[in-house]
């Protein structure tokens, strides 16, 4: 359970302090909702624009709207995402019997990982998209749930919609997450061994999974960030009566919708704060996971 905890950890510091960009990030990605391009007025022209104008208009604090839903996502989804992706490389599942890494191994236990760590974390993604998306009338987007917090949204979506409402967008998190983390982890793990066989850095030196997160980030935001759109519009979309999605019947569905209506850019908006929030987040997540990893086995070996 500790690979678990530490994971968790990890994730939730690099949640705290990116999670403007995540605000930013999620706006961008629901304006001009399936409008072709030049056919609606763009309230966020650009990640600094949007910065401006949410500070502006809804108050500096807007700029952490969800921050609490965003940290519970981050320890209950890259905990166990993390912590999942450890224990297979901890019993080998990973690595061939010299102890290197092999590729396509860890592209899979990344994958893996993702897979379950979406699920778990699924209602905290639901409830911080549409906390997130809520601004004043004129610079809204998408559709505005009215949530007053955490703990009335998910009480709300439970008492309209069941157990399996607080699930609702969960086809479109796991690929997001799936395709995210297969790349990430995968990336991090063999950049690392790379950068450590080149000696550059001195064993045990915090650069060598500075480094190793930076090339991971490059990696994740170009894999990531079409899926990471249709992700927000299936979780942010109304709902009717029976809790069914009012635009959107599923992840296909979204995904023609998307390319039919806003084009292959429409999959990218938002892209640059995509790249300034999962650069520093992937960035952050996993020096924190990997010092707070170092730190335990230093207490460990202690004993």
């Amino acid at each position: 359970m500790i690979e678990f905890f530490l994971g968790g950890i990890a994730a939730c510091g690099a949640g705290f302090f990116t999670n403007p960009l995540e605000v930013v990030k999620t706006r961008m990605q629901l304006q001009g909702e399936l409008r072709a391009r030049g056919t609606y007025v763009k309230s966020y022209r650009n990640v600094f624009h949007a910065f401006y104008t949410i500070g502006k208009v809804d108050g500096i604090l807007a700029l952490q709207k969800g921050l609490v839903p965003a940290l519970y996502y981050q320890f209950l989804m890259n905990g166990t995402r993390l912590g999942t992706f450890q224990m297979c490389k901890n019993v080998g599942l990973v690595t061939d019997k010299n102890g290197d890494v092999i590729y396509w191994r860890s592209v899979v236990a990344g994958a893996f990982a993702g897979t379950v760590g979406a699920v778990v974390g699924s209602p905290m993604y639901l409830i911080k998209t549409h906390l997130q998306s809520q601004a004043n009338m004129h610079i809204a987007v998408g559709h505005q749930h009215s949530h007053e917090g955490m703990i009335a949204g998910l009480k709300g979506i439970f008492k309209k919609h069941g157990v399996l409402g607080l699930w609702r967008g969960v086809n479109g998190a796991v690929p997001r997450v799936m395709m995210g983390s297969g790349a990430q982890l995968s990336t991090f793990t063999n950049a690392k061994v790379y950068v450590e066989k080149t000696k550059i850095f001195k064993q045990g030196s915090w650069l060598i999974p500075l480094t190793a997160s930076f090339l991971s980030g490059i990696a994740v935001t170009m894999v990531m960030t079409p899926f990471d759109v249709v992700s927000t519009r299936l979780y942010n979309q109304g709902v009717d009566p029976s809790g069914k999605g009012s635009t959107y019947k599923g992840f296909f569905d979204c995904f023609w919708k998307i390319l039919w209506k806003e084009g292959p850019l429409g999959f990218y908006k938002g892209w640059t704060a995509s790249y300034f929030r999962l650069g520093p987040h992937t960035l952050l997540s996993l020096v924190f996971w990997d010092q707070t990893r170092a730190v335990y086995m230093s207490v460990q070996n202690k004993e």
